[in-house]
């Protein structure tokens, strides 16, 4: 297990075996269980909420225009903050024909070429894609990663993590290889995906590997709609107070994501109906380690109790 997924492991609520317990069970350091290196000052985090809902309106705003508008709704903020936030976030301007980035792609790790131009994707488990995205919470904010089969647009897996590291990215990957295999994986050139473990995984299966041009909103056009479809219809309608809640009621949405949302562009069916077809039956999508209904949470109109 990867350390995020020991830390999401631990219950605090659980009624037999103590959190000291279950650390040592887990191998992990009490102290490493309440640091969270994402957090930071209220105001900031007000912020970020704020920059998080406009890059869904404005995709293509960068630092100078995020700037603008923060100061227009009447933050006196300096370029500097916002550039530190959006990096914080993991967010960047997206352009119809690339341009500056906020973030620099790790130079020692290898770039592949982008594999998608005038390709025509009209099958299933021909091309798979993932991204990474900022999921606020009540206080402080984790980030979400996704495996899309673009064709059926059905999500394959997902993982939450409290940092940027790469480990979290792996997992998800190898636990949609379980459900099938790719002819060609594409991803942007963060560096969480142009890593070597990351790579190599594609590699040792014979997937070929394609990489977004810098800032080419087109090249990964499902994997960013499904963000939007995720926060529009449930982050922005909640407000996680801890990982625990977030990772259970993104499970909660990807299985309704999967299996009851029917999709326009699919002929109004379901990413599962279109994925799996005839040939096997919908198999319910695996949640991360650790996602398990807390006992209740709040959300923006009531006190929602869960019984489990």
């Amino acid at each position: 297990m990867t350390l995020n997924q020991r830390r999401l492991a631990v219950d605090p609520d659980h009624n037999k075996i103590p959190i000291v317990r279950q650390c040592e069970l887990l191998d992990l350091a009490r102290s490493s269980l309440y640091y969270t290196p994402c957090r930071d000052t209220d105001y900031n985090e007000q912020l970020m909420r704020l920059l998080d809902e406009q890059y869904m309106k404005t995709p293509c705003y960068g630092v100078d225009k995020m700037t603008a508008w923060l100061r227009r709704e009447g933050h006196p903020v300096n370029s500097k903050r916002t550039r530190r936030l959006l990096r914080l976030m993991g967010i960047e301007a997206i352009y119809p024909h690339g341009k500056r980035n906020l973030s620099e792609p790790n130079k020692e790790h290898k770039i592949f070429p982008y594999l998608l131009r005038e390709v025509t994707v009209d099958q299933v488990n021909q091309v798979w894609s993932t991204d990474i995205t900022y999921i606020r919470m009540h206080h402080g904010w984790v980030y979400l990663t996704a495996v899309i089969d673009w064709y059926s647009r059905y999500v394959l897996s997902w993982e939450v993590s409290v940092t940027l590291e790469p480990s979290f990215c792996i997992e998800a990957l190898k636990r949609a290889l379980e459900e099938g295999t790719p002819s060609i994986f594409n991803t942007d050139q963060g560096s969480q995906f142009t890593c070597n473990d990351f790579t190599r995984v594609l590699l040792d299966r014979g997937i070929q590997v394609s990489m977004d041009g810098r800032g080419r909103y087109l090249d990964n056009i499902f994997v960013e709609r499904l963000w939007r479809t995720v926060k529009v219809e449930e982050v922005y309608l909640r407000d996680y107070d801890t990982v625990t809640e977030a990772v259970y009621y993104l499970g909660c949405y990807f299985k309704f994501y999967n299996y009851e949302r029917l999709h326009e562009s699919l002929g109004y069916q379901t990413p599962a109906e279109v994925y799996f077809g005839a040939l096997a039956p919908p198999v319910a999508l695996r949640a991360p380690s650790g996602a398990k209904a807390p006992k209740s949470v709040i959300s923006p109109s009531k006190k929602v109790n869960i019984f489990v």
